[in-house]
């Protein structure tokens, strides 16, 4: 079976770690949609990186108690840097030890991604949208 791995870098902030357990939670629900008669994904995990738990190898260690044996670990990071090329990977490869039977394989990040995008051009029409309403002035900057 293959389990799905949320990885985030982990804060102090509540706020921050809630976000990453809430996208686990969302893909979780969707159940790993079919795709060609197979289900992508079964459980779902939230994991971080530093500072909350559960971390990487607590993460790795729910999968693998509860059947899976392919991993699959998405990094919730925007870009590509030392944690997603160096760390996350160190720290699957020291959970995997406990887990002989399972494989790991790690996705890219978010990227430039067109999505990425799209959801940058979306915040700045909110952003844009919030400054024109308080300031007076209409979109196309006219009164």
């Amino acid at each position: 079976m293959r389990g799905l791995l949320v990885i985030g870098h982990g804060s102090r902030r509540g706020e921050a770690n809630a976000t990453v357990r809430e996208l686990a939670r969302r893909l979780a629900d969707e159940q790993g949609e079919e795709q060609h008669g197979a289900r992508r994904w079964g459980p779902v995990e939230a994991a971080f990186l530093e500072v909350s738990h559960p971390d990487i190898a607590e993460g790795y260690d729910a999968l693998a108690a509860a059947g899976c044996t392919e991993i699959i670990a998405y990094p919730f990071f925007l870009f590509d840097g030392n944690h997603t090329h160096r760390d996350i990977p160190a720290a699957l490869d020291v959970a995997r030890e406990r887990h002989p039977a399972t494989r790991w394989v790690l996705s890219e990040p978010l990227g430039l991604h067109a999505c990425v995008v799209a959801a940058v051009r979306a915040r700045l029409e909110d952003t844009l949208s919030g400054l024109v309403h308080a300031a007076g002035v209409s979109p196309a900057g006219r009164d």
